[in-house]
């Protein structure tokens, strides 16, 4: 396998010591999320196969907006900003009460944020006594004291440094409460699966997603060869692509692998995440003229990819 599919960040040329801690960061979730979702390995021999290769365009995160305590974008938010990412749009979904913010770097090699709260403030009183139950001893976020320091920028010792990784890396892994009764997962879940999930999965990665666009062979060249290649190594792919061809953004996604959950009172197979394929069109500036790759998000088509997370 290529360095650029095992350690796809690794590939980023860096221009300084918070890029490189974003790299370091981004592949160690890149490695848990890999090792727990089997598609992404799939897709890693079909490319490597046809001699293509892998650029992950965005990651997406998922979190619960709530006021006490005061949870939501802002919970992951501030680590990258920190880090030198910025806000780039806002995407509403009134329908399933859930709210986006996509995030870019001035690196453009590093991968956009696509980061979603469910408010839950919206959701009945029964499954807010829940969630607010398991929520209750939510750890502080990131201490102001070490956001300056990352967004200082400095070259910490090594030992500072690897510790500032490793807080990081903790969020992005198990859930930062207990999970709750199996009854009342089901309860939550019954009024909105996106909810229900982060219960159950935290702030784990939701989805790392494979830029078409830079396959760089004619066999992968746009997004139904690749859906047909996904197709033919028996990897379970959503059954529709979302955009029109030549539109500027069209995409999909192989369904969400299963894993077992541990409930406070036994285990639970429930939805993770799946691995989503984009390919962005060109658009014309409106001002400039000038025409460009679109790097946005299109808010009916993200609508769709959520439900991938939904139990069958």
């Amino acid at each position: 396998m290529s360095a650029d599919l095992a350690a796809p960040h690794q590939v980023v040329e860096i221009r300084d010591e918070r890029e490189g801690f974003l790299v370091d960061l981004f592949d160690a979730l890149w490695v848990e999320y890999r090792s727990r979702v089997a598609y992404v390995r799939k897709y890693e021999e079909v490319v490597a196969g046809f001699g293509g290769t892998f650029f992950n365009d965005h990651i997406a995160f998922r979190t619960l907006a709530r006021q006490r305590p005061q949870l939501g974008i802002v919970t992951l938010s501030r680590l990258f900003e920190a880090l030198g990412y910025v806000p780039a749009n806002c995407y509403q979904f009134p329908d399933k009460h859930l709210r986006s913010i996509h995030y870019q770097h001035s690196n453009p090699r590093l991968p956009k944020l696509f980061i979603t709260e469910m408010q839950t403030w919206k959701l009945s009183s029964e499954a807010q006594e829940i969630v607010a139950k398991t929520l209750a001893d939510h750890p502080e976020p990131f201490a102001d004291e070490d956001l300056t320091d990352l967004s200082n920028g400095s070259d910490p010792q090594d030992s500072y440094r690897q510790a500032l990784l490793d807080s990081a890396k903790r969020w992005f892994s198990a859930p930062r409460w207990p999970i709750p009764k199996m009854s009342e997962i089901n309860a939550v879940n019954k009024e909105s699966q996106f909810a229900a999930w982060v219960l159950v999965h935290g702030y784990r990665v939701n989805h790392f997603t494979a830029l078409v666009n830079s396959h760089g062979v004619d066999a992968m060249d746009d997004i139904d060869k690749t859906v047909a290649a996904l197709r033919e190594a028996d990897v379970p792919m959503k059954t529709e692509i979302e955009g029109a061809k030549g539109s500027k953004l069209r995409q999909t996604a192989t369904e969400a692998v299963i894993t077992d959950v541990v409930a406070a009172d036994g285990v639970l197979p429930w939805t993770y995440a799946y691995f989503e394929i984009a390919e962005r069109g060109m658009v014309a500036d409106g001002e400039t003229g000038r025409t460009g790759r679109f790097e946005g998000f299109l808010g009916p088509q993200a609508t769709n990819l959520f439900e991938m997370t939904k139990l069958k």
